[in-house]
């Protein structure tokens, strides 16, 4: 485990109470000191403990700033040949795109955990912190292959009509050789796509190592108590630019325009104001990490809160910016979209049971993945590594914001 702040110190924690034989580093000896006086095995020397993972071809896992992963995967790559390596940064896209320049991509899966406070460093760990928390686990280096398979497939279907119906006349062993010429068109497909874009592809042994490790990797994940939910690093950082980093921006300027209200503001803020701005308690440069490395994506979700933020001062106002004539003051709207919107949020009134299970036929009887999203609430998708078929039954659970479990029964 390098690093021992909130959620890698709670993640070893987890572990070592499972009987997961795990060591930890951290960079700060203040940390790693603190791990030590509870108990665990840490060290303040992050070269050194990287020496002991590979002599035991441990898996590696990354639990540190932003900022510090290039560094420390270059350090692994060049180091530890023979470890595995998983992270939880709360940005995937830019950790991927790491693992893929250091040659790590085989041997890396990206996830991130759902969970947390506004306080850090170890004492502000403890065990239990997952238990049915969201845990996000990467699958892109196979979903990449597994939609470059389908498009080339796709083509190559359309070829084979195409061959088929003009060698109609002749037979059908002439349509049989034009399904082939088809089927081998997608491949040649397939292959010019990995030869344009070697990095987008693991070789097949690569693929095979890679699902032991994801394999692995979901199991430690259950360890913990955590639901599992496979999403692609883009479409992870989509969606926690929304969730989990916009909360920060508007805590932080909520705390800000709170504290401008002087001293009597500050004594009287109370129950709304104080769950509106915890995530403001915390450390800057945490923040800074995790929002500056998704601009790309939270950006634009700025842009929808100030349109939207907009619209409800001139309804407040009494101005109707499509007439520009006066109206009574109102939030009527945003407040009953606000509530009908929270209502949908499974924490709302989160149950312990669990539907049954889904599959991607579901979404074909369907019609549709919004209503595979409006009525799988709760539902697990089983998921068997390796299998055929394994990354489309991912890809539907992404579709529908379903969870995972290990196992088809």
């Amino acid at each position: 485990m390098i690093g021992l702040g909130l959620i890698g110190g709670s993640l070893l924690r987890d572990l070592v109470a499972s009987d997961v034989p795990a060591f930890g580093a951290d960079a700060a000896p203040e940390q790693a000191a603190a791990a030590r006086a509870d108990g665990f095995d840490a060290s303040g020397d992050v070269t050194t403990a990287l020496q002991q993972a590979d002599k035991l071809g441990a898996l590696i896992v990354i639990a540190v700033p932003m900022g510090a992963v290039e560094s420390l995967l270059r350090q692994i790559a060049a180091a530890c040949p023979n470890c595995a390596v998983i992270d939880v940064v709360s940005v995937k896209q830019p950790v991927l795109d790491l693992a893929w320049r250091y040659g790590l991509a085989a041997r890396y899966v990206g996830t991130h955990p759902m969970a947390g406070t506004a306080f850090s460093g170890w004492s502000a760990g403890r065990a239990g912190l997952f238990a049915g928390a969201p845990w996000v686990i990467g699958f892109d280096q196979v979903a990449g292959l597994e939609n470059e398979r389908s498009r080339a497939a796709r083509e190559g279907e359309a070829a084979g009509a195409t061959d088929a119906a003009q060698a109609a006349p002749c037979g059908g062993g002439a349509a049989a050789e034009a399904g082939y010429a088809g089927a081998r068109a997608a491949e040649a497909h397939t292959a010019g796509a990995r030869a344009a874009e070697p990095a987008v592809f693991l070789s097949a042994p690569e693929i095979a190592a890679w699902t032991s490790l994801w394999a692995e990797t979901a199991a430690l994940i259950s360890l913990t108590g955590a639901r599992i939910f496979p999403v692609q690093a883009p479409v992870h950082d989509a969606a926690v630019a929304r969730i989990s980093h916009l909360p920060h921006i508007l805590a932080e300027t909520l705390a800000v325009t709170g504290d401008r209200g002087g001293a009597l503001a500050r004594s009287l803020a109370a129950g709304s104001f104080r769950d509106g701005t915890r995530v403001a308690g915390t450390a800057p440069a945490l923040v800074r990490a995790m929002c500056e490395t998704n601009a790309e994506a939270l950006v634009p979700v700025l842009d929808e809160v100030i349109a939207e933020l907009n619209r409800a001062r001139n309804e407040l106002a009494g101005t109707r910016t499509d007439t520009d004539t006066a109206s009574e003051p109102s939030v009527a709207r945003l407040a009953e979209a606000g509530f009908a919107a929270y209502r949908r949020f499974p924490f709302v009134e989160r149950t312990t049971s669990e539907g049954p299970p889904i599959a991607p036929s579901d979404i074909e009887r369907a019609g549709s993945f919004e209503h595979v999203i409006s009525t799988n609430a709760g539902r697990t998708v089983p998921i068997a590594p390796g299998e055929n078929g394994w990354v489309k039954d991912l890809l539907t659970a992404e579709a529908a914001g379903a969870c995972i479990c290990l196992g088809r029964g």
